[in-house]
């Protein structure tokens, strides 16, 4: 894994102005523009796996870079699931307790469920990753929603896949420098942490294979 080039690669290719710009503008959409510049990342990330040199795409293949939005959304909201049906009776949980003990069994039984989530949120934050480089690699939804199989990907390259996690926390950061440039700023510095996101999707998924041949 190159860190460092992750961040770095952006500023290589002589178009970068555009295609963050583009990435930005497509961003301020709600739901529609926030699904395009998901595809985005797919599609970035499967540009690494083939190592092209620049691997940003241009925004000419909206279609294709949509519908791999539309995938990676699914994927998403699928491993997310446990943690959506386990909010709605931890929701409730808190609205019937009213016991006067210092500790109930309901106050007890919430915080076991909000470590579940916890813990198992730290497992999507690995888990994701491999799936979207499987989806990016092979376009098999699939195989990206196959618990089995990505979790082979996770176990063949876990460092890779810290390194994503650790990545996007830190692309997350950057992102948030363009607060002081106001909206421009911060909508310009999002599609750039997309881009370092799916560079490291891109090379971490590159290391599993490797590792599992």
């Amino acid at each position: 894994m190159d860190f460092g080039l992750a961040f770095s690669f952006p500023f290589q290719d002589p178009d970068w102005v555009k295609k963050l710009a583009i990435a930005a503008v497509i961003g301020m959409i709600p739901l529609i523009g926030q699904v395009a510049v998901l595809g985005w990342t797919i599609m970035l990330a499967k540009r690494v796996i083939a190592s092209e040199e620049h691997p940003m795409p241009d925004w000419e293949e909206a279609g294709e870079i949509f519908t791999a939005g539309l995938k990676a959304f699914v994927i998403g909201l699928v491993y997310s699931l446990p943690i959506l049906v386990i909010m709605v009776p931890t929701s409730l949980l808190g609205v019937f307790d009213n016991s006067n003990n210092s500790i109930s069994i309901i106050e007890l039984l919430m915080i076991c469920l909000s470590c579940f989530m916890a813990l198992y949120g730290l497992l999507i934050s690995l888990v994701w990753p491999a799936a979207a480089g499987e989806l990016a690699a092979n376009d098999d939804l699939g195989a990206a929603l196959n618990p089995a199989h990505i979790l082979r990907l996770v176990q063949a390259a876990p460092g890779a896949y810290l390194i994503v996690f650790l990545g996007t926390i830190a692309a997350g950061i950057v992102a948030s420098f363009g607060l002081v440039l106001c909206l421009v700023g911060i909508l310009f510095t999002a599609a750039y942490a997309y881009a370092i996101q799916g560079h490291l999707i891109g090379q971490a998924y590159k290391q599993a294979m490797a590792a599992a041949t």
